[in-house]
């Protein structure tokens, strides 16, 4: 009957609860990571770029999220219309433990007035949870959540529109499929079955680039959702040529989270970047904020060589 009992509680916690929560990553230098969250964006701009950001949040909190990003684009126009990209995340949250890896495509359509990018990621979703529980009591707690390891197909889509006049907007969704990820576990001779479902996420990014004195001042902003929360990063920084290299300081405010301080510079197309954020929510009295670090690296192909023409007609 005991056996029975623990089975039927198993059952109960296992079949009936899921979890739902936001899994996409957050980062102050969103502006360098636009094409994880919008495939439209992949290969918009000339070259061949490799970006790698780490962030740990909410430093000294046990358990806080610590993210890695890792992701290469390149413009293929001269030969094939179009951008590709490949795009590789990590995040541990607690005894959660998340990976992303997507192949994105964007079709470029040219106007007049700049370049629409069409675009869409595909890849691997996968999550996994390894708890290590102590209970007050050696009586086992079946509420508890067991280990768990499962993976599922992942779609992304996105618009990017990049204007003429210095100036972007941007719409997208990630987890556009809304993977459920489901694996058996056997208690008591019975399988049940533990169940993880992702939420779809919603993206809306804008920025515009405007001449002040030496150097560049922009204005960028990203609106992130799950139908259930929201957030807005609002993000305005001042690029200045200094000695030999470009760099860069700048604020963010990221609602109900933080205010960020951003530093940075590039040189020969690397690119090197800082960012802290000051936690203004209700873990301020406990975190000493959010470190953020950025390392990106362009190289642009020699444009083609123009052959002269052969034609006698043309001599």
């Amino acid at each position: 009957m005991v056996r029975l009992g623990y089975a039927i509680l198993l059952f109960a916690t296992t079949t009936i609860t899921y979890c739902y929560s936001q899994q996409d990553k957050v980062l102050t230098h969103f502006i360098y990571d636009k094409m994880s969250l919008n495939p439209g964006e992949t290969g918009i701009d000339e070259g061949i770029c490799g970006t790698s950001v780490y962030r740990n949040q909410w430093d000294k909190i046990t358990g806080a999220p610590v993210s890695m990003i890792f992701n290469v684009e390149a413009n293929i126009n001269r030969w094939f219309p179009g951008g590709v990209g490949l795009s590789f995340y990590n995040d541990r949250i607690g005894f959660a433990k998340q990976n992303n890896l997507l192949l994105n495509y964007a079709y470029p359509v040219y106007t007049d007035y700049g370049t629409l990018g069409v675009g869409i990621g595909a890849g691997l979703f996968n999550y996994s949870l390894d708890p290590d529980w102590i209970p007050p009591t050696d009586v086992p707690d079946f509420s508890l959540p067991t280990g768990f390891a499962a993976s599922s197909l992942d779609l992304n889509f996105g618009l990017y529109w990049k204007g003429l006049q210095n100036y972007y907007v941007g719409f997208s969704s990630t987890h556009l499929n809304a993977p459920r990820l489901s694996q058996e576990i056997t208690f008591a001779g019975l399988a049940f079955a533990q169940t993880y479902n992702s939420a779809r996420h919603y993206y809306l990014m804008g920025g515009y680039t405007y001449s002040v004195g030496p150097g560049d001042a922009d204005g960028n902003f990203l609106l992130r959702t799950d139908g259930v929360k929201t957030s807005v990063d609002l993000n305005v920084r001042y690029l200045m040529p200094v000695s030999t290299f470009n760099a860069y300081g700048g604020l963010t405010f990221r609602t109900n989270d933080a205010i960020a301080l951003m530093l940075g510079g590039s040189k020969n197309g690397f690119t090197v970047g800082y960012a802290y954020d000051i936690t203004i929510n209700k873990l301020a009295k406990v975190s000493r904020g959010s470190h953020e670090i950025l390392l990106k690296y362009c190289y642009y192909l020699p444009p083609i060589p123009k052959t002269p023409s052969k034609h006698p007609r043309w001599l």
